[in-house]
């Protein structure tokens, strides 16, 4: 398992998003380049950072005022890679290599594609960055298919 450490920052923003929400974090990821903040919670606790409506996670946004993204945690990685995806749906994982130098190729349901990839990539940024400061995962890729559509090269 390997050791989050929790910048300054970090610290004083999941102290503010459990206050403004009730919901225990574990973890806090800023991401500049997409303009939010991403939080894991602890598992159970998704109901609370979201709220009624999504009364929660939109108050803490405005005054945060930051867009935020919640995760939660789950100690099986297999289990919290299809978290991090949500709302994809995950068909199916493949764990490739070494502990430290693991690899993980995750197959998305084909309506889901997109969502899983998101605008410029964000959303399996936000699975890498993620599963290797839960869990030590070196990099997750989409299982690329092939096109079913397109005939023999002629």
């Amino acid at each position: 398992m390997p050791e989050v450490k929790l910048t300054e920052d970090c610290m004083r923003l999941i102290s503010q998003f459990e206050s403004l929400t009730g919901a225990g974090s574990r973890d806090c990821v800023i991401d500049e380049r997409n303009g939010r903040l991403i939080f894991v919670v602890n598992p159970g606790d998704m109901g609370l950072a979201i709220g009624k409506k999504g009364a929660s996670i939109k108050k803490a946004s405005e005054v945060m005022g930051k867009k935020i993204e919640v995760v939660e945690y789950n100690s099986n990685p297999e289990q919290f890679i299809k978290n991090c995806f949500l709302p994809a749906q995950v068909v199916g994982m493949k764990f490739e290599g070494e502990p430290e130098q693991q690899t993980v190729t995750v197959d998305i349901r084909d309506d889901d594609r997109g969502i899983a990839i998101g605008k410029e990539g964000k959303n399996i940024f936000k699975a890498k960055k993620l599963a290797l400061r839960q869990h030590n995962i070196a990099d997750i890729q989409i299982l690329q298919k092939p096109d079913a559509v397109a005939g023999p090269d002629l």
